[in-house]
């Protein structure tokens, strides 16, 4: 067992950042991330991700690089990088395999690699450790060894953080898992989860996400079939809320590199195993034509071309996460329908959402007015404070405005205004 394990992580992104400015508090550390301009901006102590704030950063022991010869030497690795799927919705093991790759080609005998990017059980074991053996010429339980511990960070959460959740981890052996208790343990308050294999610990990771992925899935299409009746959904959970053991979820657009996107790794494993998912891949079914069907259901309340405002790009509230948002889904819907539509951010890096999505967004609201129809896709802050004054200047008389997240329920809207909801 390693004393004093000095330890890389690999991935500064939303999940590894704030997990190696926590590790760096009680072992040497190494942030790599082979994005130079990424680690130029956090030397300086900006992260654009916004959860580690620049005082903390600054203060930080960390040691940061984009050059993969400053993690040679290191004891522990532990790839943080993502795990998106393909257009085709299949897993794209692409980062991981690449971070395996810079990870053998530097590791040394006695090396302990750990992941904590969400895979389907088996990845860690039968993918990465032999990709590792391969580019460093070591035997895998061995000569080094594996470990997974899943990620669990909720972009802009900033009460479930790295440093206070329970984290589960797994070893290839006891000794290693040990050896996981003591730095994630001295890393969180919330204690750390022993699973009883690597396998166990990978596949609570892809069903945590997969079952709020079909719990929501559950809400939007229950939301499609009030709209028929006339019913605001809202209106019903409400009531059904009051029952203690309701599971009070909320319809909406269901983006994010999270959940909705590890229910197709867990559909893979399935189908790989012989088994179709029928579940999981209903829940995806409904969720990915949320933005299509809302889109239908503002247009139809419009008379011909109209001119639309979109309040929100991001995945979630108050946060620049642009990944696998579906509030495109609603603006290219809207487009295909005729409509006009331009689109606003606070959040957002504009330069991001050009290179994303195609979408140069409009810098500021002020002098803006004359819209057919406000929609408000995302519930930052900014929009949920918006008064009458607001909807008065930006909207023409009799406007539609359709609050999609449900922003300005509760408060009393001008009266010369239509207003949709879900």
């Amino acid at each position: 067992m390693i004393k004093t394990p000095k330890i890389a992580v690999i991935g500064l992104g939303y999940v590894g950042l704030p997990l190696a400015v926590g590790i760096a508090r009680h072992f040497p550390t190494v942030g790599f991330d082979i994005s130079a301009p990424r680690v130029a901006e956090l030397h300086q102590g900006f992260d654009r991700t916004g959860e580690v704030d620049q005082a903390k950063l600054r203060a930080s022991t960390i040691k940061l690089s984009a050059k993969a010869e400053d993690i040679r030497g290191c004891d522990v690795f532990i790839v943080t990088v993502p795990t998106p799927v393909t257009a085709a919705n299949t897993p794209d093991l692409g980062p991981v395999m690449s971070a395996c790759r810079t990870v053998g080609a530097i590791m040394a005998k006695g090396a302990v690699v750990v992941f904590e990017s969400t895979v389907y059980p088996g990845v860690t074991e039968d993918i990465c450790g032999p990709e590792l053996e391969r580019v460093s010429g070591l035997k895998c339980g061995t000569d080094f060894f594996l470990g997974y511990s899943p990620e669990r960070i909720n972009p802009g959460d900033r009460e479930h953080t790295v440093d206070r959740i329970t984290k589960v981890i797994a070893g290839q052996n006891a000794e290693i898992t040990e050896l996981l208790a003591r730095i994630y343990g001295a890393v969180t308050s919330g204690g750390v989860f022993r699973a009883t294999s690597i396998r166990v610990a990978e596949a609570a990771k892809v069903i945590e996400n997969a079952q709020r992925d079909i719990n929501i899935a559950f809400i939007n299409e229950i939301t499609q079939i009030f709209q028929k009746l006339g019913i605001s959904v809202y209106d019903v959970l409400d009531a059904s809320a009051t029952k203690w053991n309701f599971l009070n979820f909320k319809p909406g657009l269901v983006g994010g590199h999270c959940i909705g996107v590890d229910p197709f790794y867990l559909a893979q494993c399935a189908l790989d195993n012989g088994h179709h998912p029928e579940v999981i891949l209903a829940g995806r079914r409904i969720n990915d034509g949320m933005g299509p069907w809302i889109a239908e259901k503002i247009s139809d309340l419009l008379t011909g071309p109209s001119r639309v405002l979109v309040l929100g790009l991001t995945f979630k509230e108050n946060v620049p996460d642009l990944r696998n948002s579906k509030v495109i889904d609603v603006i290219r819907g809207l487009r295909d329908k005729g409509h006009q539509v331009d689109v606003h951010d606070p959040f957002a890096d504009p330069a991001e959402a050009k290179h994303e999505y195609g979408e140069t967004l409009i810098p500021s609201l002020d002098g803006l007015t004359g819209y057919d129809c406000i929609v408000g896709a995302v519930p930052h802050d900014p929009y949920c404070a918006f008064t009458d004054e607001n909807f008065d200047v930006l909207l023409k008389q009799g406007g539609l405005i359709a609050d999609v997240k449900a922003l300005w329920r509760g408060k009393t809207l001008p009266a010369a205004m239509r207003l949709w909801r879900l």
